[in-house]
């Protein structure tokens, strides 16, 4: 079993950063995906990246590179999302996901990963 535990979200305003810790307990390997996720209000569960827990192989969702940067601290067991220059439609809640084994191509689709963290809220105000 996995735990993952979100933290770091909050209120900020436009062009102002946050970084985002999930926290992960339990048996996680090399090879493990980990990814974060953000659902708005109305809004399906959408993909925002993806690292390997060795932190290589790095994806991210278009509208989000250049701004946000995914990174792991194995010794800490945890995984980073650092935002810059956040924008109003980037307000979600956050979600951190991981997965043991993602097949090729398949790694921004929530149903590929088994574990959830609760989420943690990011407002952006203009």
């Amino acid at each position: 079993q996995v735990q993952l535990v979100e933290s770091g979200g909050g209120l900020v305003q436009a062009g102002g950063s946050l970084r985002l810790s999930c926290a992960a307990s339990g048996r996680i390997f090399n090879s493990y995906t980990m990814g974060w996720f953000r659902q708005a209000p109305g809004k399906e569960r959408e993909f925002v990246g993806a690292t390997s827990w060795r932190g290589d192989q790095l994806s991210y969702q278009d509208s989000v590179k250049g701004r946000f940067t995914i990174s792991t601290d194995n010794a800490k067991n945890t995984v980073y999302l650092q935002m810059n220059s956040l924008k109003p439609e980037d307000t979600a809640v956050y979600y951190c996901a991981a997965a043991p084994f993602v097949l090729p191509g398949t790694g921004s689709r929530p149903q590929s990963y088994g574990y959830w963290g609760q989420g943690t809220q990011v407002t952006v105000s203009s």
